[in-house]
């Protein structure tokens, strides 16, 4: 945007700077012309004076005749020493009087003839005449060295064509520091905005704009307005809908355990009456709804704008990783995974009900995809942070602690060019065996952004047979 309206500002302000530029060196050739013109003018008016300046012939043949300078060719003359002369000659042309190095010229007429010649660097206007004089049929030249239009072109450079490209070059640059001064406020609003999260839908102040930007802003604030109304709205939806089926589903579930109980009951005792299979796999699906309904809550919950509403906390997450663990034992112990502690007091800043959201998801992923008589650890720590170039460029502690929450399994891992979509929303990794919604990782990932942070996923070992498992880190 910048660059946009910078080049088309600066071409607008300079196009007219250059077209001045071009109408001022068009009018300064017309005004060399008129120049040009009148001393032409005033040697057509001198040429019959200088004719009269002859008295007589020369004493003997070919010499100089008697010349006595009318007033005006004579202060003409003086008044351009070195610049202006005359020459006489005789009918055939041959040097009489005046300047000898003013070229002989022989006029096919009686009318005045005008052309121009170079001597020792300037350009004369010369004005040359046959006439009748005292001493018979002469030819008349007078020379003008300050002829406007000849000395136009030698100048032109020096007195027209640079003055212009300084004035076209310091304009320039004007106009560029007064285009950046004045885009300022519209650059640091671009700015503003793209530094933005797109969950953040607040107004735009408008009295910190220019005032032909503020209508700008205010249609802006309009749309986030919209668009913020819209988004609250589908959330509260979503928190609506998942909370509406949660007491239906956990007395229908409720009623499945009871039915799947009785089935076992009784089929142990040989009198089947019920189809357990048929209510195990109600019972399958029933658990799978109820826990998509929980999902959404959360995934609800999880949305940024809800979390900001409320004040950071100092978590202790061993304490959140131990409160954590009895939750998933008995899954873990059906399926005969070893489900460990790994965990050393260390806190952080954040929403607890967040993280323990977050955490809860890691482990259920974990132990659901983990095949029998594997293995999921959970960890929290704190490990030495990346280098912060920032931190060296004024002198400080370049590296700083990071504390983290890990859940690390010995399943099937995720491949690396699957990990962007597996925090997507409603995704399976293809080849995906056990139940699941594919909302885990996406409420995880979610609670992550909230935290400014994000989900490191990897193998969580490099064996002779190659990569295995999955480790989920999250970086407080």
């Amino acid at each position: 945007m910048k660059s946009g309206l910078q080049r088309r500002l600066l071409l607008l302000l300079l196009l007219p700077v250059g077209i001045f530029a071009l109408v001022s060196i068009y009018f300064d050739y017309q005004t060399a012309g008129n120049v040009a013109l009148q001393k032409d003018q005033q040697l057509r008016r001198l040429i019959p004076l200088l004719a009269d300046s002859v008295l007589a012939p020369g004493a003997a043949g070919g010499s100089a005749p008697v010349l006595l300078l009318a007033p005006e060719v004579d202060l003409f003359i003086k008044n351009r020493v070195g610049s202006a002369g005359f020459r006489i000659s005789d009918s055939a042309g041959g040097f009489l009087a005046g300047e000898a190095w003013i070229a002989g010229v022989i006029p096919a007429t009686y009318e005045p003839e005008f052309h121009s010649m170079e001597d020792n660097g300037i350009t004369y206007r010369i004005a040359a005449q046959r006439v009748e004089t005292a001493a018979g049929e002469l030819i008349v030249q007078l020379a003008d060295g300050s002829d406007a239009r000849q000395q136009w072109v030698r100048s032109v450079w020096f007195k027209v064509l640079l003055p212009n490209l300084i004035l076209v070059v310091v304009a320039g640059f004007a106009v560029n520091w007064a285009v950046t001064r004045a885009l300022r406020p519209l650059i640091e609003l671009k700015d503003a905005v793209e530094r933005r999260s797109p969950r953040d839908l607040s107004a735009i102040d408008p009295l910190t704009t220019p005032a032909e930007v503020q209508p700008l802003v205010s249609a802006l604030n309009r749309l986030f307005g919209l668009v913020n109304d819209q988004a609250e709205g589908q959330r509260r939806f979503v928190a609506d809908a998942a909370h509406q089926l949660r007491t239906p589903l956990a007395g229908l579930q409720a009623q499945v355990e009871a039915w799947a109980q009785a089935a076992r009951a009784k089929g142990e005792d040989g009198a089947i009456t019920l189809p357990a299979d048929k209510i195990i796999k109600l019972r399958t699906a029933t658990r799978r709804t109820s826990q998509l309904a929980n999902q959404l809550l959360a995934l609800s919950r999880a949305d940024a704008s809800t979390a900001a509403a409320q004040p950071l906390q100092r978590i202790d997450l061993k304490d959140l990783c131990e409160s954590i663990l009895p939750l998933h034992l008995d899954a873990a112990t059906h399926k005969g995974i070893d489900l460990g502690l790994e965990a050393r007091p260390v806190q952080a800043s954040g929403y607890e009900w967040l993280l323990r959201e977050l955490l809860s998801n890691l482990v259920d992923n974990a132990v659901k995809y983990t095949p029998p008589g594997g293995t999921v650890t959970i960890r929290c720590g704190l490990v030495a942070g990346q280098a912060n170039p920032q931190r060296e460029a004024v002198g400080a502690d370049a590296r700083r602690a990071e504390v983290f929450l890990e859940v690390e399994d010995d399943g099937p891992g995720i491949a690396p060019q699957e990990r962007a979509k597996a925090v997507q929303r409603f995704y399976r990794v293809l080849g995906t065996v056990g139940e699941g919604n594919g909302l885990g990782l996406a409420i995880a990932d979610e609670i992550a952004r909230v935290h400014h942070s994000h989900l490191e996923l990897d193998y969580a070992s490099h064996g002779p047979e190659g990569p295995r498992g999955l480790r989920v880190r999250l970086a407080l």
